[in-house]
């Protein structure tokens, strides 16, 4: 039978993108031998974004559309896209054509060689200020040191999955999601696609300064413990320091070693030391045990508030 193709695209407010999308998409997966279908999943839309969808899933009915309850943020948009694709390979792409569709062959020509994951790597990014650019060089060499994931530099969520890393992927319902984390983490053979990312087509970005913190926070501590082994570093260090610290003063008032009255200055600053520290130490494990009482209460990761062309979900 011939092979069916699902591309995923979750959308925010996007009316101005989404006929250019699905335009350059048709004449891209057309050309290719496969079947393939499109769904798109709104995040919480007010524009003409759904609208559009509605009419375009009436003409065309590769054309699917998922509506959730409300935004529950990109990394759950795209799950529930994941969790509805029947294609015997899943693209993953953007709605805002910062990824451009004309790239999606590649991907195919590595898939069609045995590759289960194909990512897609920028060599240049457009449109984004060099404050962006070091941020995310720094978060990748931060993420490899302590998470043991080697995430590819550089590598977005625009990749291709095979439907074996699909029905894992359906397996791991943890709600702090990073995406392109949880793909390199189910192993499977993995390879780049390097490609030119251009500038956003239209449009303001969905992802402002403080939801990429919140995502790098959400990546660092599902794959590692280690900020808390780190804080118990610094603990250590500022206990030694202070050990050694009252051993001079003991020193010097045993040996006569000029003045030792205690002054509030060195007091007040020991104290905001080690205070500022106990706060975060306990503030960062608040973090994780916060994160172990909202996956044992087990809720639905979203809820659907309509949908179009797309089937019961597996599973």
């Amino acid at each position: 039978m011939k092979k069916l193709i699902t591309i995923v695209s979750p959308f925010l407010d996007e009316e101005e993108n989404l006929p250019v999308l699905y335009d350059r998409l048709v004449r891209v997966m057309d050309a290719q031998p496969e079947g393939w279908e499109l769904i798109l999943v709104d995040d919480g839309s007010t524009d003409g974004s759904v609208p559009w969808v509605r009419k375009k899933a009436a003409e065309d009915p590769r054309v699917k559309l998922i509506v959730l309850s409300r935004d529950f943020g990109h990394q759950v948009a795209i799950t529930a896209g994941l969790d509805y694709a029947r294609g015997d390979a899943t693209v993953v792409i953007d709605a805002d054509l910062q990824d451009p569709p004309e790239v999606i062959p590649e991907l195919l020509a590595k898939w069609r060689e045995g590759y289960e994951i194909v990512y897609a790597v920028r060599r240049s990014r457009a449109g984004e200020s060099w404050f962006k650019k070091a941020s995310a060089r720094m978060f990748y060499r931060l993420f490899h040191a302590i998470a043991g994931i080697q995430v590819p530099m550089d590598a977005g969520e625009f990749r291709l999955i095979d439907r074996k890393v699909v029905e894992a992927l359906r397996g791991v319902r943890e709600l702090h999601r990073f995406l392109r984390g949880l793909t390199c983490w189910t192993g499977f053979s993995q390879c780049p696609v390097v490609y030119d990312r251009a500038a956003r087509h239209a449009g303001r970005t969905k992802y402002p300064l403080w939801q990429l913190i919140r995502l790098s926070w959400d990546a660092l501590t599902s794959f590692s413990g280690a900020p808390l082994r780190w804080m118990m570093g610094v603990g250590i260090l500022v206990s030694v320091v202070g050990m050694l610290f009252a051993l001079r003063l003991i020193v010097s008032r045993v040996m006569g070693w000029g003045e030792t009255v205690p002054g509030w200055t060195s007091l007040i600053a020991a104290m905001l030391v080690l205070g500022g520290i106990q706060l975060m130490s306990l503030g960062l494990l608040g973090q994780y045990v916060s994160r172990i009482y909202e996956e044992t209460k087990k809720r639905p990761l979203y809820f659907i508030r309509d949908s179009i062309g797309v089937s019961e979900r597996e599973g």
